[in-house]
């Protein structure tokens, strides 16, 4: 077997602007000129270290979803209490209103929304980044209860539901271009609901 020619681009700028691309176009938009142009690669270069469009979009999507995770985690230890985690979480969501970052959208629900149930390998994939999210929420949810911000006897599966949905929720109405106000008055009723039922409420 033969060695490929050496390659002379950074990988790991190539596939975060790969990330872009995707995160901007879509998987099925994202022409393969996009990503060439973006990523300053020739064709052969592009097969070389990634393989095809496919398997390029999957370690954008690992990229995406592994960078977003340990922020929220991270967040999560850092924070006061899990019930101030979620409400600046939410909060600073929703102050980035009329920004190019709520323009963007989240590539995870972005991309969960595109392939929807189709059966292949990026769906797949898709689901599996919606499934971490929902995880995430979950933890928060446990500990908000055990910290008694939020009321021992809701389901925290659900809560966690909620909780991804309300996201996904915002992060839409912020792409679609909704103001300040209005995304953070949908946060607040969000909160609202989450702390229902709470001791001393």
């Amino acid at each position: 077997m033969t060695r490929g020619r050496p390659i002379a681009f950074s990988p790991d700028q190539a596939a975060s602007a790969a990330m872009r691309v995707f995160w901007q176009h879509g998987f099925e938009a994202a022409s393969t000129r996009d990503l060439l142009e973006a990523m300053a690669i020739s064709r052969s270069s592009l097969y070389q270290a990634f393989g095809n469009k496919e398997q390029l979009f999957l370690e954008s999507l690992r990229r995406y979803r592994e960078t977003l995770l340990a922020r929220l985690e991270r967040r999560l230890d850092t924070a006061p209490s899990a019930m101030a985690c979620l409400e600046s979480l939410f909060g600073d969501t929703a102050g980035e209103a009329g920004s190019e970052r709520a323009a963007l959208g989240c590539l995870i629900f972005n991309s969960a929304t595109e392939l929807g149930q189709r059966g292949d390998l990026p769906a797949e994939q898709a689901r599996q980044s919606l499934a971490a999210i929902n995880a995430f929420f979950e933890r928060a949810v446990r500990e908000a209860q055990a910290e008694g911000d939020i009321a021992p006897e809701r389901d925290p599966e659900a809560l966690a539901g909620y909780l991804t949905m309300g996201m996904a929720g915002l992060r839409t109405l912020l792409k679609s271009g909704a103001d300040a106000r209005q995304a953070h008055q949908a946060v607040d009723l969000l909160l609202e609901i989450l702390k229902a039922g709470r001791p001393g409420r």
